[in-house]
């Protein structure tokens, strides 16, 4: 099987969650506080789910931003985009409004759905542990399967290249 450049299979932990596999079900709440639950977009849509580790970083907002450019192009494929973080919903809000991102920013603060999928591993540093996320991202079909995962993320062009694997899916 080809896989896309951003994939780095070397460096995938053992507990990532695969293509084929069922997608965990979870409930987070968004930047305005609102619950979004995976299961609400199942038999409807197409979800494309990523993980990043902080709101503000570089990396990070451009992800973001380049994933809210492209939102429109997605919503016309019946897809969904929506990116976790460990930062809390006032954080999420602060980051939209500074960033002008349009798509939902889920907060995980717990990191348990980043564990779920995978994507969280533990660091020690200054004697204490500290949960760091890895830039992931997986699209998810309507009936809830798992279709593609992205480890390691490069987030320069990544939006452009899960849409154009989201418009396969149709």
């Amino acid at each position: 099987m080809n896989r896309p450049a951003s994939i780095k299979p070397a460096e995938c932990p053992p507990d990532l969650l695969k293509t084929g596999q069922p997608a965990p079900l979870f409930s987070l709440p968004d930047a305005d506080m609102e619950t979004v639950e995976l299961a609400q977009f199942l038999g409807k849509v197409n979800i494309v789910l990523y993980f990043y580790p902080k709101d503000g970083s570089p990396g990070c907002t451009l992800q973001a931003t380049d994933f809210s450019d492209h939102e429109e192009e997605f919503t016309q494929q019946d897809c969904v985009v929506l990116g976790v973080s460990t930062d809390d919903c006032l954080r999420h809000a602060d980051f939209r409004d500074e960033h002008g991102v349009s798509i939902r920013l889920l907060a995980d603060t717990e990191a348990e759905v980043c564990r779920k999928y995978g994507v969280a591993h533990e660091k020690e540093s200054n004697g204490s542990v500290k949960v760091c996320i890895t830039r992931s991202t997986f699209i998810i079909d309507r009936q809830g399967t798992v279709r593609h995962v992205f480890f390691g993320v490069n987030p320069r062009g990544h939006a452009a290249e899960v849409l154009e694997l989201v418009k396969s899916l149709r």
